[in-house]
């Protein structure tokens, strides 16, 4: 099923500003957030699809490659997807802020209230400069991340050897305390434990009670044939750790294409320009043009004119999403020559003749003027 178009999801113009897209999105996620319409599948799905669409729109970058080549455009781009209930508060969070009424009362507490069972490693970022042939073949580069690791010494708690964080009194170890707001009893993280539910009396001193250390680790990035420049790629669980090993955070990482001295890319297609002399463009010639993969032949008809674009097939760049190669695309200049020997200037000005045509005249070098005053 092909999916709908995001502007349309969300109910704006294509020329929508941020601003729009924002306040439409918070219309829409309050409509059908579960939380209002528990048990309710179809709201569940209409939710997860406008926090979707506003990832995408949300995003500068991704919602220029949106405009220009629609879904397929974020083909190979990380996306978080607003799947758990972790990814639900983010979504309001980033609208409302992590504290605010509306992020408590429509799913804020989903996280914090879970205390160090339930808190999600943060996501890191990297750069990564690759060259064009190693974008166009696919590789695997390592980058260096520097990044949390749970503290050996505690185990990870944070409490010093031989002991163990005790629960909370101010909260009673759940890690959130009910205010009264009004008519409503909104759930807010534990101010004496700030939502942890525990408290460390004795703090490990390899962490200081944190529970972690900082640590650096070689990361390998699988980038896959005909990646494109600027491209976002989700590295899943090489951020920051979580509480717990399966809600350890991702590692987005920016890959950077180096320019071609020679080609130049649109899409999975290569451009490149040949020169040719004036008699092979005139009688036609078979020529040898360079690809990715190594020289190949092409054949230049009679009569080709300067700039006509030849077209070779599968000669291009793989797609990402495994929907085969593109074309190389060849640009024709004929090369006019600078210098010509006797010979040569003589057979072209007896072509001119035929062409009738006018041409200036040979210009007479030293020993022809010589001649001219004796004769």
């Amino acid at each position: 099923m092909a999916e709908r178009d995001y502007y349309e999801v969300l109910g704006v113009a294509k020329d929508a500003s941020a601003d729009e897209v924002k306040k439409a999105f918070r219309k829409a996620a309050l409509k059908y957030h579960p939380d209002r319409n528990p048990g309710d599948v179809e709201a569940e799905k209409k939710f997860k699809e406008v926090a979707q669409a506003y990832e995408v729109l949300s995003d500068a970058d991704r919602r220029s490659r949106y405009d220009r080549f629609g879904h397929e455009g974020l083909s190979g781009v990380a996306t978080r997807g607003y799947a758990t209930s972790d990814d639900i508060f983010d979504a309001f969070a980033d609208i409302f802020g992590e504290d605010s009424l509306f992020a408590n009362m429509f799913g804020g507490g989903g996280r914090r209230s879970r205390g160090r069972s339930g808190r999600r490693g943060a996501n890191l970022r990297c750069e990564m400069t690759i060259e064009f042939e190693e974008a166009a073949r696919g590789c695997e580069k390592s980058v260096e991340v520097r990044r949390s690791a749970r503290c050996s010494a505690c185990g990870g708690n944070g409490a010093k050897a031989g002991t163990r964080p005790t629960p909370c009194r101010g909260c009673g170890g759940r890690g959130v305390v009910l205010q009264a707001h009004g008519f409503f009893s909104i759930q807010t993280p534990c101010p004496h434990c700030r939502g942890a539910g525990e408290v460390i009396d004795d703090p490990c001193a390899g962490c200081r009670g944190t529970g972690l250390v900082q640590e650096k680790r070689e990361v390998k990035v699988r980038i896959p044939a005909g990646i494109d420049n600027e491209t976002r790629m989700r590295v899943p669980g090489e951020g920051e750790p979580g509480s717990d090993p399966s809600l350890t955070g991702d590692l987005f990482c920016d890959i950077y294409v180096k320019p071609h001295a020679f080609f130049e890319r649109e899409g999975r297609n290569l451009f490149c320009e040949i020169a040719v002399t004036f008699s092979q463009a005139t009688l036609g010639a078979e020529i040898e043009v360079p690809t990715l993969d190594g020289p190949s032949k092409m054949q230049v008809p009679k009569g080709t004119d300067s700039g006509q674009l030849f077209r070779i097939r599968g000669q291009g760049l793989p797609s990402v999403d495994g929907g085969g190669k593109g074309d190389q695309i060849v640009r024709v200049s004929i090369e006019v020559p600078k210098k010509l020997s006797e010979r040569q200037e003589e057979l072209l000005r007896e072509f001119a003749k035929t062409e009738k045509v006018e041409v200036k005249p040979r210009k007479k070098g030293f020993l022809d003027r010589i001649k001219d005053i004796f004769e």
